[in-house]
Order: structure tokens, then sequence, then C-alpha cells
């Protein structure tokens, strides 16, 4: 892409969840018209587009009409089907790239694009058959996690196993699907670095955040992370590196265990912006939803300068419907919710920001305020 796409534009997003909500609010703010293609008639992104186009992301004509209206595009989510976005690329700018996709929505293949940039991934054995069990076991040993290769989000797809019996009950209970059986390492935290990607190559990096999780799904994100320098600047270098690798354009997230003996372990990536990235609506100069608008666009970066200490905690539909009143008595949390009309548990409803002069100022009013909200 030479030409900047300016304001008064039309951009697209394929998916309608919360994460293309932010970006329309994004988008609309610095003044482009949005077009959403989502299968849900009440999506939280279609109700605030300014057109909704109601069909499936393998509908053709779909796509025509919405690559029609569009001077460019860009994806919610990973598993948007590939094809779809190589049948939309010829007829409209698409970023990131279906080669880009392919590669974060396969575990094994990530794993591989990973170890070849120079990253190290956890020890782990790519199982593609029933009789590769007995050898993934001798060569990763136990404990384990068997993870699916592809859908998996959220802990979902995912197994611990202690022995050969319970891996081989796990690979049943997945399917028999391809797979990766990693070893479980001793992780002090998970961290994640978001990097940022237009297609003149310029590069900018959001803070690393430091995640907690509750039954596999992001619970808080701590903002600076609590880790040294060295090992925040390797998780940043190392998804720089991968966003070279593959001459991304967007907005590219990156998990990373740090072990408990200092090791920095590659995770998976996020082709898109990112849950543990949300702490930057409040806490950052630039955002990650207006970074995604500028980078399909080939604007500038934006200054992703830190401007607060902040902890990010997940609203999700277990705790609904939360006292309004307990978060608005805090004058220093910010309130995002997401436009869904159903709970259920373990949906993600909405998030809280709480900004204040320190981490520890800012978690102990967050976990206050979460475990009022649960009744815990």
């Amino acid at each position: 892409m030479s030409a900047q796409i300016l304001p008064g534009a039309t951009l697209g997003v394929l998916g309608g969840g919360q994460l293309g909500r932010m970006f329309c609010v994004a988008a609309r703010t610095m003044g482009y018209r949005v077009v959403v293609l989502d299968p849900d008639p009440y999506c939280g992104a279609g109700m605030i587009a300014d057109l909704h186009i109601k069909a499936d992301y393998t509908d053709q004509a779909a796509l025509q009409e919405m690559a029609g209206q569009c001077d460019a595009i860009t994806l919610e989510f990973e598993n948007i089907p590939s094809e779809s976005v190589r049948f939309i690329t010829d007829k409209t700018t698409v970023y990131p790239v279906a080669e880009s996709l392919e590669i974060a929505q396969n575990r094994d293949l990530e794993k591989q694009f990973a170890k070849k940039a120079g990253l190290q991934p956890v020890p782990y054995f790519a199982l593609m058959q029933e009789s590769d069990l007995q050898q993934a076991a001798s060569e990763v040993g136990f404990p384990a996690i068997l993870k699916s290769n592809t859908l998996g989000y959220d802990g979902k797809g995912q197994y611990v196993v202690n022995d050969l019996s319970e891996l081989s009950d796990a690979y049943d209970q997945v399917g028999k699907v391809d797979c990766v059986l990693e070893k479980k390492v001793n992780i002090r935290c998970e961290v994640s670095a978001i990097v940022a990607r237009n297609a003149q190559a310029e590069l900018a990096s959001f803070p690393v955040s430091e995640n907690q999780h509750r039954n596999g799904v992001l619970h808080m994100s701590i903002v600076p992370a609590r880790v040294d320098d060295r090992v925040a600047q390797k998780a940043i270098d190392g998804a720089s590196v991968l966003a070279d690798a593959m001459s991304y354009v967007g907005i590219l997230a990156v998990e990373f265990f740090v072990s408990d003996d200092g090791v920095l372990y590659f995770n998976e990536m996020a082709p898109r912006p990112h849950n543990s990235g949300h702490y930057s609506k409040d806490a950052c100069v630039t955002s990650q939803f207006e970074q995604q608008v500028r980078m399909m666009c080939g604007l500038k970066p934006g200054d992703t300068r830190l401007m607060s200490p902040v902890v990010m905690v997940n609203m999700l539909g277990d705790l609904w419907l939360p006292n309004w009143a307990d978060i608005f008595a805090q004058n220093n949390i910010k309130l995002h919710l997401y436009g869904k009309t159903e709970a259920r548990p373990g949906r993600k409803m909405g998030h809280f920001n709480v900004l204040a002069e320190d981490v520890e100022s800012a978690l102990v009013v967050a976990e206050g305020v979460f475990t009022r909200l649960s009744g815990n």
C-alpha cells in the first residue's frame, strides 16, 4: 500500500464481537465509516457500525459486497477462514494477510515459525496420529499439556496429563485431531508483548503486561509487568522479530511464559488486538484499537507511552449483573462494556481499568472491587 487511507474512507472488520466493537469506536472517532460482517444480528460491533452485513464469513456474495464498499479490511479474530481472506484480497486491501493468519491458526505451525525466527517455544512434540503417543510421551515427559492445533483459546482444547494413560484419554477427548504435547514447565508468570507494524515496516511496541488467568481465561493484566527490564525487552524484541519475519501489517500480540529460572518461552501469538492490551484504552497515549486503524491505513504508529500504571480486570458472565455503584464509587476506574445481550458463564461481557500512581495501589483497588462484584 503506497497511499495513506485517510478519514472519510470506509474500513471493514470481519467479526463483530468486543474486539470488532472497540475497533469500530476507534475508527469512527477518527472519522472513518465502518462496515462489519458478522452472522450474529445482535453482535456488539454491528450495533455501532455504519453498516452491518449479517452473513457467514464464507458467504462470497457478502464478502464481495463488503470488499466493494471498503478501502481496507481487517480481522477481529484469527479463526476467520483464511479462504475468505484470500477471496477478498484481490478486491481490496486486507490486513493481516492470509499467510499470517494461517500461521497463527495452527499451534504447530506457529511454534515452528517462532523457532525459525529465533524464539524459544516450550519443549513440545507434534502429534498427528495415535501411534505418536508413545514417542511424544518419551520425548516430552510428564507432566505435560495436550493442546489441539486449531480452534483452541481461553483454555479450550487443552488437557493437563500426568502419564501415558491420561494422554491417551485426552487424545480421545479432543477427537484425535492434530495436537501438540507441551512440557509443563514451572511458570513464574505469563507476559504479553503487543507490537504494531505498518506496510512501510514502521514498528511500535506497547508496554509489556503481566497476565493472570482463572479457569483458562484471562482474569487480570498488570502494567507495567513485574518482571525485570531485560525480560520485558526480550519479549518486545521477540514479538518485533515475528512481525518483521511475516512482513506483518496490523497489531500482533505475543504471549510468553517466564519460567522460575528466568527463561522466556514463546507460547502463542494472535494476529489482532488482544485482551491483555485492553489497558491501553485508558493508560496509553494511543490505544491498541486506534493503532490498528493507523496500521491498516498506512499511517505513522501512534505514541504508545504508558501514562499511568494500570490493572485491567475482565468481567465475565459469571458475575452478571454486577453492582455498578461499586465501580462508580471509585474515581480511578474506567468501565468498558461490550454491548452483549446475553450473559453466560465464562463469556466476556466487559472489563474495567484501574489507574493509580503505582501498580500495587491499582492492584488493591482492582482486587477489592472484583471480590465485591463476585460476592467472594
